[in-house]
């Protein structure tokens, strides 16, 4: 009976709906905070939609600074930075405001700003999260303006890790924000390209969690009808950014495949962490050049699972009609099917190309892949994404 023990955890309040943003400051204060450092990235920064939410905050007379130095890909340097803000400025919490990377800095920023020893030092490897002084970290609101990451009901974040070229991930429980204000109208304005690769990174959430090994029937669950919100509302959002029914639907699914992933992840994110380390990527849409290729890698150990999700979500042929539906999405996306067309000019000699195998197999995610990923495995996926050879 061993296989039906397990621990199960599920996030934070989320205050969801069209116009919640009007709450921000309400919310701060709910979380404990009154005299929060804004954190958010450097483009949103100077949008209309930054301004209106830091609006009302001083309508509240709510005390405020706004810290947008983040990448992308964030790194120790941003961290360092906002730490600083954080410390100068006096406050005593972060409204992280923003995609997965603004998300992820501004928890971290919370997260470390009450720590003594290096962030490298709290890694999520066995228990280096007890190394932390929990009374110190401080809360966080979080207000995501895409749908992919989830990180706004995660206990965890991304950091690259310079010297080494590569991902991260920091945990603690405590990192799970306080509050999380999830407003569609805050996604209307996002490009196309940020549309289609934070959903399909919500995809990715979603099929990895559900087909990882293990007895969690909630993720499972959740997973499949993230799929399902994915598949029929992110062509939607994409072709219409204004659709607010399908950008409600896209912010639910990012969340739900953040709650799903406890259960685990796989190869697709083995494989993309590394190459968004190497060449600056986006996230989601390296997970979608990559997802095809690793689904047939799994086949075996998940032929008979993707078959009911298939029969779920109204696809006919089992397996092969899934991975038809897969490959016809990302089509119909523009996703690139092949990583040249993701990276241009794209060059990886053998050396190079060994050197992600390890890092794709050494990858957090790869633990919990349905198939044993080794670096031979590693490296087949890695040239059949370069070809193109799904």
């Amino acid at each position: 009976m061993t296989a039906f023990t397990s621990k199960w955890n599920y996030p934070t309040t989320v205050r969801f709906g069209p116009g919640r943003i009007a709450e921000l400051a309400d919310a701060a204060a709910a979380a404990g905070v009154r005299n929060p450092l804004f954190v958010t990235d450097p483009g949103l920064a100077k949008l209309p939609v930054v301004a209106a939410a830091l609006s009302v905050l001083t309508r509240a007379k709510v005390p405020h600074a706004v810290f947008c130095d983040v990448k992308p890909n964030p790194v120790e340097a941003n961290l360092l930075a906002g730490v600083g803000a954080y410390r100068h400025g006096g406050h005593d919490g972060v409204i992280a405001f923003g995609g997965g990377s603004a998300l992820d800095l501004g928890k971290l920023i919370a997260f470390q700003a009450g720590q003594t020893r290096p962030v490298w030092d709290f890694e999520d490897v066995g228990d280096w999260w007890t190394r932390a002084d929990a009374s110190a970290i401080a809360p966080v609101v979080a207000v995501p303006t895409t749908a992919g990451t989830g990180s706004e009901v995660g206990r965890a974040a991304v950091l690259t890790h310079v010297e080494s070229h590569t991902k991260k991930i920091i945990f603690h429980p405590k990192m799970l924000p306080a509050i999380v204000i999830a407003d569609p109208e805050l996604s209307v304005g996002m490009p196309r390209f940020i549309t289609v690769g934070t959903g399909m990174d919500a995809l990715a959430h979603c099929l990895e969690a559900y087909c990882a090994p293990g007895f969690h029937p909630m993720a499972d669950g959740i997973g499949l009808e993230g799929m399902r919100l994915v598949f029929e509302n992110l062509p939607r959002a994409a072709a219409d950014g204004t659709d607010i029914a399908a950008r409600a639907n896209m912010m639910a699914a990012a969340a739900m495949g953040a709650t799903a992933f406890q259960k685990g992840l796989g190869a697709i994110h083995s494989l993309s962490h590394p190459i968004g380390a190497l060449y600056d990527t986006h996230h989601g849409m390296t997970n979608a050049v990559f997802m095809p290729y690793v689904l047939a890698f799994n086949r075996p150990a998940v032929e008979q699972r993707i078959a009911r999700a298939a029969s779920y979500l109204g696809m006919r042929g089992g397996f092969d009609g899934f991975f038809r539906a897969v490959l016809t999405l990302r089509k119909r996306l523009g996703v690139p099917h092949a990583l040249p067309g993701l990276v241009e000019g794209l060059r990886m000699d053998a050396r190079r190309k060994a050197m992600i195998a390890v890092m794709a197999v050494a990858d957090p995610s790869t633990g919990t892949n349905p198939v044993k990923l080794t670096k031979k495995a590693a490296l087949g996926l890695l040239e059949a994404a370069i070809s193109g050879s799904a």
